[in-house]
């Protein structure tokens, strides 16, 4: 499986840029980080674990959107300072793109391709 995340902001009508992700993985007794980063120009991010692959295998994950960073560096309040996406991977040769559209008092997921 691999894995990548659009944001877009919907109240300013542009990808959102700099926004921190992770991406973590549920394990006993919690959940394991697997990767963090930030959104590019264009609101994208794609996984790639430390030894450059890509390829992560069947279970459960979280990604978390840190929304109320990307607020303050963009002049905006927000009602939502964390934005958390829990998804299944059962095919772990699939890939997986979960966008995020963001606006300051809702926001909207699902499963992309």
């Amino acid at each position: 499986m691999s894995f990548s995340t659009h944001v877009l902001d919907a109240a300013r009508g542009c990808p959102a840029a700099d926004v921190p992700v992770a991406l973590l993985s549920a394990a006993e007794p919690g959940w394991h980080p697997l990767a963090e980063g930030v959104t590019d120009s264009d609101g994208r991010y794609r996984y790639t674990d430390q030894a450059g692959s890509e390829e992560i295998a069947a279970g459960i994950y979280r990604v978390v959107f840190d929304t109320g960073a990307y607020y303050s560096a963009s002049g905006q309040a927000g009602f939502y300072p964390e934005v958390s996406v829990t998804f299944r991977v059962t095919d772990p040769a699939a890939h997986h793109h979960v966008p995020l559209l963001l606006s300051p008092f809702a926001y909207s997921t699902y499963r992309g391709s």
